[in-house]
């Protein structure tokens, strides 16, 4: 950089740098402005300076309250259709999906669950699902236990839904129904999605049959409001 360069912008290069070779990457929160201009030798103002300038490029967003995050990339589309499978939606968006399993119990079926599936008692399983490594959604999803007594032990294995359906006899289920509605992120919700309490989110409720037209899954995802673009497309 030339000597006549300002401090502020030369904080800034450094930034965009580090940004750019993913040290953060999207939706991660940068260093607090006390801890950069202790890095960088100089004033909280010369900081502040360096970060306007990133968020006029697009590069940071400023969260009251909550500090400076570097700016997602554009939601991923995620399909809700007669199919609706997690890997292949977040695939098919260009980014590599995992699951992080939180919970996996069973347990007397809620009056939604019960009203959904026609049970009693219930598999649950809850997770964080993500799409390179970026939290995209908080699910739960319920299985009528009497009728797939053995499925536990598929999930743990398998650590696939579809798969695990599939060796308790579900070659194939459907979408029968998506409700879709505003939340607003509050708890540990908003940690395991690593978002700011109140950011918004997409809550999707769904119930899954078999080819008889039976319910196998009852299904609630909270996604990241700012991550996921939800697609609904008419399907025979």
């Amino acid at each position: 950089m030339s000597k006549r360069d300002p401090i502020w912008q030369s904080i800034a290069t450094a930034l965009r740098a580090e940004i750019a070779q993913g040290q953060y990457r999207p939706g991660e929160k940068l260093p607090t402005e006390a801890a950069l201009a202790a890095r960088f030798g100089v004033n909280r103002h010369t900081v502040r300076h360096a970060l306007a300038d990133l968020a006029a490029a697009g590069l940071v967003l400023s969260r009251r309250g909550a500090g400076v995050f570097v700016a997602q990339a554009p939601p991923a589309d995620y399909a809700l259709g007669r199919r609706t499978r997690f890997h292949q939606n977040v695939s098919a968006s260009g980014r590599i999906p995992s699951r992080r399993v939180l919970s996996l119990e069973t347990r007397h079926a809620s009056p939604a669950e019960a009203e959904a599936l026609g049970c009693t008692r219930v598999h649950v399983i809850e997770g964080v699902s993500l799409g390179d490594g970026l939290p995209l959604a908080v699910f739960r999803s319920a299985f009528p236990a009497e009728r797939f007594p053995n499925l536990p032990q598929a999930l743990e294995r398998l650590a696939s839904i579809t798969a695990a359906l599939a060796e308790q006899g579900v070659t194939d289920y459907t979408r029968a129904s998506t409700r879709i509605t505003a939340r607003l992120a509050r708890g540990p919700r908003a940690l395991l999605l690593q978002v700011p309490e109140g950011a918004a989110l997409l809550r999707s409720e769904g119930i899954n049959i078999d080819p008889e037209g039976r319910p196998v899954e009852y299904g609630l995802t909270w996604f990241a409001g700012d991550r996921v673009a939800l697609t609904v497309t008419p399907e025979g």
